[in-house]
C-alpha cells in the first residue's frame, strides 16, 4: 500500500494544530478538549492512506492540490458557511459566483449565458441533459465512445435514451458514424467532448455543431477536463484551435474549475446559451427569495444547498492569477509542454509506442511487443517498476481491436488491453519531463533496465 511520505504526515499533523485557534470566527480563538484534538490527530494519522498527489513525481489520476489561494480563499469563507442557493445565505459568494460564471463564459466567447457553480461535474451534466429533455423530448441523447460514463448513468436517471457513437483511431467522436446516425432520425442532442478522461482527446466540436445545425439537433459540450485549455487555443495556440473556437456556437458547456481550474473538490459548472432556460429550474420556496428581487442561484438550478466557499476560491484564484493567457494559461501551458516532450520521447524509442497522439496533456503509451496479451503484462510490470522507483501513473484498459488498427505489427489476442495513462497536470512536470520520459521508455522496455 502506497502512503504519504512520514514528513508530509508530521507537517499535515503539524498543520491541523497550528489551524486550531483559527477554526472559529466569532470567538477570538478555539479550544479543543484533549477528546477532540486526539480526534484531530487521528485523522491526520488516517490520513496517511494516501498517495502522494501533490509530489510531482505523481503522474496518475486527475489529482493535484489547490492552489494556496483557493485553500486559503476557502477555509476563510468556510469560517462563514455561506450557502449560494438563496441571497440571504450568502449574499457575498452570490456575488462571486455570478461573477466568476461571467468570467467563464466571457472565456468560452459565449455572447449571453445562464449558468452557475455545481458540485461537481456529473450535477453540471446531469443539468445540461435535464434541459436537453425538455427541449427535445423523446429524442435520442448521443455521445461517443470515449465519453465520460455520466452521459449514460444521467440519461437512465433522466429516463432519456442514450446511444453511443464509435471513436475513431484518436479517441474522438468518429463522424461518418455520428452523420449516419443523425440521418436515421430522432437524435435531439449531441454530446461532445473536450478531453476525454482517457486520452484527453478533443471531438471535433466544429464538425459537429455543423451536422447538428443541418439535423436540427443540439449540441452539448462536456469541457469538464478539457474546458480550460481554451486559454491555449488564441495567442500562438499549443492545442488545435478549431473545437475551442466552435464553442460560442454550442447550446451548452460544463467546465469543471476542480481539474485544471486549481479548485478543491467539488466545484464544476454549467452554462447555457440561452438564458430563458431558466424557466425549467423555476420553483417556490415557503421561506427563501424573498430578500431580493435579484436572481438568486437557486432559482436556476437542481441542487439546492451549494457551499458558497467554492464559489469565494474560484473567485480568488481567478482574481489572484487572471483568467487568460498569462495567467492560468501559463499554468496549463507547462503541463501541455510536459506532454509534448513525454509523447516526443515514447516516439522515439523502440521499446514504447504512444496509443494517440495527446492533444492536452495525458500521455497514454504502451510497450512495443508482439501480442495485446504480452502488453498488458508488460504494462503491469512497468507499473510496479515505475512505483517502485517513486514514479506514480495509472493504468487504462482499451479495446484491443481499436489499439491494433495504428499498429499493424500487433497481435490481437485478448478482448482488451492495458496500457500505461499518465495525466501530465502539473506546472512542475515541465521540470522533470525529461526524467520521467527516460524512465518511463526503459520501465516498459522488456529486460526492465530502470531498476
Amino acid at each position: 500500500m502506497t502512503e504519504l511520505p512520514p514528513e508530509i504526515v508530521a507537517r499535515l499533523t503539524r498543520t491541523a494544530r497550528l489551524l486550531e485557534p483559527m477554526a472559529q470566527l466569532w470567538e477570538e480563538t478555539t479550544l479543543l478538549t484533549d477528546r477532540q484534538r486526539e480526534a484531530v490527530d487521528e485523522l491526520t494519522r488516517r490520513l496517511a492512506d494516501n498517495y502522494p498527489y501533490g509530489d510531482v513525481r505523481y503522474i496518475g489520476q486527475i489529482l493535484k492540490p489547490p492552489h494556496p489561494v483557493a485553500w486559503i480563499s476557502y477555509a476563510a469563507a468556510s469560517l462563514i458557511n455561506p450557502n449560494n442557493h438563496a441571497l440571504d445565505a450568502g449574499p457575498a459568494t452570490s456575488a462571486m459566483e455570478k461573477e466568476v460564471v461571467g468570467d467563464i463564459a466571457e472565456m468560452f466567447g459565449m455572447p449571453q449565458h445562464l449558468g452557475h457553480l455545481t458540485s461537481s461535474g456529473t450535477i453540471a451534466n446531469l443539468e445540461a441533459l435535464y434541459v436537453a429533455r425538455e427541449l427535445a423530448p423523446d429524442t435520442v441523447v448521443v455521445s461517443s465512445q470515449a465519453a465520460h460514463y455520466t452521459h449514460g448513468r444521467m440519461s437512465q436517471l433522466l429516463g432519456v435514451t442514450h446511444e453511443t457513437i464509435p471513436q475513431d483511431r484518436l479517441g474522438k467522436m468518429d463522424l461518418d458514424a455520428l452523420e449516419a446516425r443523425l440521418e436515421g432520425g430522432g437524435v435531439g442532442t449531441i454530446v461532445a467532448t473536450l478531453g476525454t478522461t482517457s486520452l484527453g482527446a478533443l471531438d471535433p466540436v466544429d464538425e459537429i455543431v455543423t451536422l447538428a445545425r443541418r439535423y436540427e439537433a443540439r449540441v452539448h459540450v462536456d469541457a469538464a477536463y478539457g474546458g480550460f485549455h481554451t486559454l491555449l487555443a488564441t495567442t500562438d495556440p499549443c492545442v488545435d484551435p478549431r473545437p475551442f473556437h466552435a464553442l460560442p456556437h454550442v447550446d451548452s458547456i460544463v467546465v469543471d474549475p476542480h481539474k485544471h481550474g486549481l479548485q478543491p473538490y467539488g466545484c464544476g459548472s454549467i452554462l447555457f446559451s440561452d438564458p430563458t432556460v431558466g424557466r425549467f429550474f423555476a420553483h417556490d420556496s415557503p421561506y427563501t427569495y424573498f430578500t431580493s428581487s435579484e436572481l438568486h442561484l437557486g432559482e436556476i438550478s437542481i441542487e439546492c444547498s451549494r457551499a458558497g466557499a467554492a464559489a469565494a476560491a474560484l473567485w480568488a484564484t481567478l482574481r489572484a492569477l487572471g483568467l487568460d493567457r498569462d495567467g492560468l494559461g501559463e499554468v496549463l501551458s507547462k503541463g501541455r509542454q510536459a506532454a509534448v516532450m513525454i509523447a516526443d520521447s515514447v516516439r522515439g524509442s523502440e521499446t514504447a509506442r504512444l496509443v494517440a497522439e495527446p492533444e492536452l496533456d495525458i500521455v497514454c503509451t504502451y510497450a512495443a511487443s508482439g501480442s495485446t496479451s504480452e502488453v498488458s503484462r508488460r504494462s503491469e510490470s512497468a507499473f510496479k517498476r515505475l512505483q517502485s522507483l517513486g514514479w506514480h501513473v495509472a493504468k487504462l484498459q482499451v479495446n484491443s481491436e481499436w489499439l491494433a488498427t495504428a499498429d499493424e505489427a500487433l497481435i490481437v489476442d485478448s478482448d482488451q488491453t492495458t496500457v500505461l495513462r499518465c495525466c501530465v497536470m502539473k506546472p512542475e512536470h515541465l521540470v522533470v519531463a525529461e526524467e520521467f520520459a527516460s524512465t518511463l521508455v526503459d520501465a516498459l522496455a522488456p529486460s526492465g533496465s530502470c531498476i
